[in-house]
């Protein structure tokens, strides 16, 4: 499970997989990250000062959660790049990460039209259509729908990508939102255009290197899901 916070990429990890981030004979492995800071939760407090670059966190539990989400709330992050949390138990520190926020369900997509990507610009940021489920809508159904609403481009909708989580504050309530990402092919792009009520102001076909551009502009959940594509369809 990977979860962004305030942007910050937060992924968690079982026993096994924790047990690879830091064996040496991995260090050339080209995913092995050399982590800034390592902390092992049964040893040490987690404190303000290991919120930088890249942290490990061994030996997660939920209270190690909650330290962490207490942390992230009110510490200056601005050179945090992600936390690897190394659950004794995922399952458990999964549920204790969403324990705070309200879950809501949402799905989007990646729509290709030959080698292009669709790409729209809201609030300062390029951005990927996605939103909320509507009741009782599956999330291929809201994920085509949300692409036609927002973009005005009909799609059909082919394998799942990845799912994300990201927060965000509304109304005063703590909001996790759990996203479900589909590849789709275009079936009808002539009456494209962006869903100004939704702040939407323009989007646009984007090649690869036009999209790698964008992507400096936009968020890491949005860099994170068209990495997964790459990583699955492309490459």
């Amino acid at each position: 499970m990977i979860v962004f916070i305030n942007d910050r990429p937060i992924r968690l990890v079982g026993p096994k997989a924790a047990a690879k981030l830091t064996n040496p004979v991995l260090a050339n492995h080209p995913a092995f990250i050399d982590y800034d800071q390592i902390v092992d939760a049964r040893l040490e407090a987690l404190k303000q000062d290991a919120l930088h670059g890249h942290l490990l966190i061994l030996n997660a539990t939920p209270a190690t959660i909650s330290k962490l989400l207490a942390l992230l709330q009110k510490a200056d992050v601005n050179q945090l790049l992600s936390v690897t949390l190394g659950c004794l138990d995922k399952e458990i520190c999964e549920d204790a990460i969403k324990k705070p926020f309200k879950v809501i369900k949402a799905a989007g997509g990646v729509v290709f039209k030959g080698d292009k990507m669709l790409l729209m610009f809201r609030r300062g940021v390029w951005d990927l259509p996605k939103g909320k489920l509507d009741d009782g809508e599956s999330s291929r159904q809201g994920a085509a729908r949300e692409v036609k609403e927002e973009t005005g481009v009909k799609v059909s909708v082919s394998e799942r990508i990845c799912t994300t989580w990201h927060t965000y504050n509304l109304n005063g309530n703590r909001i996790l939102k759990r996203t479900k990402w589909y590849r789709m092919k275009l079936i009808d792009d002539s009456r494209m255009a962006p869903q100004a009520e939704e702040d939407i102001e323009k989007v646009a076909w984007f090649d690869r290197r036009e999209t790698k551009l964008a992507m400096t502009n936009s968020f890491s959940s949005i860099r994170y899901v068209l990495d997964e594509v790459a990583k699955q369809f492309i490459s």
